[in-house]
């Protein structure tokens, strides 16, 4: 009997040591997603001749190593020639405003706030007399007497 006792301990230990852990893996996780979304994310790539060469994230990609010359050389080529390498950047905006604008509420919004505050003040309303739900009910008429019926004497 006490190894079954020590048995159904263990497993609340153990579910007790789950909950917070899966408690605390949920916040976490919650973290990165809020992370996620509030920072701005830059892909850049480079590519070479139609292949990929480097691909980076928050900062500059790397060249091939193809130096386009000085820039005059750059300023003279014209805008038409295609040349061996180019660049994509991937921009995608995070999210700026977090906080909550309250200032804005609709109709429904308003009909809610105020039946709840209306309800919820006439929650703390004393009351004057206490209430007692048999009151206007009269006792029952006793046609015998029932510790006679059942014999039962105080003694």
């Amino acid at each position: 009997m006490l190894y079954k006792e020590n048995g159904k301990l263990w497993l609340l230990i153990i579910f007790v040591l789950m909950k917070v852990m899966i408690h605390k893996i949920l916040a976490l996780l919650m973290a990165v997603f809020m992370l996620a979304s509030t920072v701005s994310w830059t892909i850049e790539k480079h590519y070479c001749f139609g292949t990929v060469v480097d691909v980076a994230l928050f900062h500059e990609a790397d060249t091939c190593g193809m130096d386009m010359g000085s820039l005059n050389d750059r300023i003279k080529l014209d805008k038409d020639s295609n040349s061996c390498c180019s660049d994509e950047i991937i921009f995608v905006p995070g999210q700026d405003d977090l906080k909550m604008s309250y200032h804005d509420l609709d109709l429904d919004q308003q009909f809610f706030l105020v039946a709840f505050a209306g309800y919820y003040l006439d929650l703390f309303q004393p009351v004057s007399q206490p209430l007692v739900p048999h009151a206007h009910y009269p006792p029952p008429i006793l046609v015998k007497d029932i510790h006679i019926l059942d014999q039962v004497f105080l003694i």
